[in-house]
């Protein structure tokens, strides 16, 4: 979409004017991962239209490739509007433009799964499953067991204002089963499925290899399963219970790791969450263990809430990777404030001369 960004904050009502700039889950974390250096490939429908034309440069201009984005003629290119305070706040206002849009148009037919699986990494979000029946069609796709298929990971990014069916949460829910990596907020656990911890939400996933629970100022968690292991599947039944886990699921034990989120002098609490997301992304493609991906997530976390809009320049990899290995004491004093991210450090052998070759495309619709 293309986002317009308050001039200052109050609400929509009340604020004179906008700066236009790009934004949308799929697309923050694909520029993220694009500027940490990874190979990137966005595939999207947007309009022939002058703000299809911004989305598609401005995305390409951060190292993305956009040669997947199909322009349609018949339909615009979404956009959104929305006020300068946090989500979580009663004051924040989103208004978002998306009917009808070419995006919502997005289907198994108009994106054929032949054009996704040669990645490791293919990054979905629960927001497109909203935008239309279409889209939901081609989530359910997406996340259907078959083989070969790379490393689909799932952000739930339940936004309540987008959906219209009142089984949403059900609909999530059976996506992110599908997944083999799934992001989720400790808070859109609570509102969507009910569900309070990082314990009940595992107990209600089991199926991903890697659940990552996002607990806002309190840190992250992750819950890990070697690859490979098996989880016996079950029927869809009712709605589990906070902190209940379904008699005769089997899972391979979890190893779980928290690391707490750092202090971080914000500027706009938006973006955060996509470039968690990003970040724990790189670090799996890095190869790097789980208290590492964590890091990651953190830290490229902050350099989004250190900028006004949606997306943050991440630190060098050799100055985020001496950042993620502090040890715990400096990690909790850690402080981090804007322009964090252009302090530097000596090359490390993961980017100089004999750094390993690019990773094969990450793929996000």
């Amino acid at each position: 979409m293309v986002t317009f960004l308050p001039s200052k904050p109050g609400p929509l009502a009340d604020v004179p004017s906008f700066d236009r700039t790009i934004g949308g889950a799929e697309s923050n974390v694909a520029c993220a991962l694009a500027s940490a250096g990874h190979t990137v490939r966005w595939v999207s429908r947007v309009g022939a239209d002058g703000f299809g034309d911004h989305l598609v440069d401005a995305i390409a201009a951060y190292g993305v490739d956009t040669s997947g984005v199909r322009r349609d003629p018949d339909r615009p290119t979404g956009i959104y509007f929305r006020t300068a305070t946090d989500r979580d706040t009663a004051a924040h206002e989103v208004a978002y433009y998306r009917a009808g849009s070419a995006a919502s148009a997005m289907s198994p037919l108009t994106m054929p799964y032949e054009d996704l699986r040669s990645a490791r990494v293919l990054h979905l979000s629960g927001i497109t499953a909203a935008l239309s029946e279409d889209c939901l069609a081609l989530m359910r796709d997406l996340t259907a067991p078959r083989p070969g298929r790379p490393l689909v990971s799932f952000d739930v990014n339940h936004r309540p204002g987008l959906w219209h069916d009142p089984s949403a949460a059900r609909v999530l829910l059976d996506l992110a089963r599908g997944a083999d990596l799934v992001f989720v907020g400790e808070d859109e656990a609570a509102l969507a499925w009910g569900l309070r911890g990082a314990d009940a939400i595992r107990a209600a996933l089991p199926e991903p290899e890697t659940l990552v629970v996002k607990r806002g100022s309190a840190g992250a968690t992750v819950h890990t399963r070697e690859p490979g292991a098996t989880v016996r599947g079950r029927e869809a039944g009712p709605m589990p219970r906070a902190g209940a886990a379904t008699p005769g699921d089997a899972t391979a034990p979890d190893t779980v790791i928290s690391v707490p989120a750092l202090r971080v002098d914000v500027v706009a609490p938006v973006g955060a969450g996509d470039a968690f997301a990003a970040g724990f992304l790189s670090a799996t493609l890095r190869g790097l263990p789980a208290a590492a991906r964590l890091r990651h997530g953190h830290l490229m976390a902050a350099a989004a809430l250190t900028v006004p809009g949606d997306l943050g320049t991440p630190a060098s990899r050799a100055h985020a990777d001496h950042l993620a290995g502090l040890d715990a004491d400096a990690w909790g004093t850690l402080r981090l404030g804007p322009g964090w991210t252009g302090a530097t450090e000596p090359e490390s052998p993961a980017t100089g001369p004999d750094a390993p070759a690019a990773e094969p495309e990450v793929r996000i619709p």
